[in-house]
């Protein structure tokens, strides 16, 4: 994976909000279960939130170029809101050939 391509952005970002909502969901199971401690949700929350963003940017940074249509993009965003979507969404994407690097253009 390279942050040089469409697809290598968006396969980094589709990872890292799946392991940053498992950081936020340790962080919420610590505070609310074990010892009432919040310090892992002020770190896990807003790198979640940043990470969050950046695959929304990303997700449509690569509906042109690698033309999805309305229903792969909405099902792109959605699969950010449940836990570890992101990387059910990229593994669909991929096997379907949706996530496939765009061919470069003859001149």
């Amino acid at each position: 994976m390279t942050f040089s391509s469409v697809v290598g952005r968006f396969r980094i970002l589709a990872l890292a909000e799946a392991i940053s909502w498992a950081g936020l969901l340790l962080g919420m199971f610590f505070k609310y279960v074990v010892v009432q401690n919040e310090i892992g949700v002020k770190v896990f929350g807003p790198i979640h939130g940043l990470i969050f963003v950046g695959y929304v940017l990303v997700t449509l940074m690569a509906v042109a170029p690698l033309k999805w249509d309305a229903r792969t993009t909405v099902l792109a965003l959605f699969a950010s809101i449940p836990p570890f979507g992101t990387v059910i969404f990229e593994r669909w994407a991929s096997k379907t050939g949706r996530l496939s690097e765009p061919a470069a253009e003859q001149l």
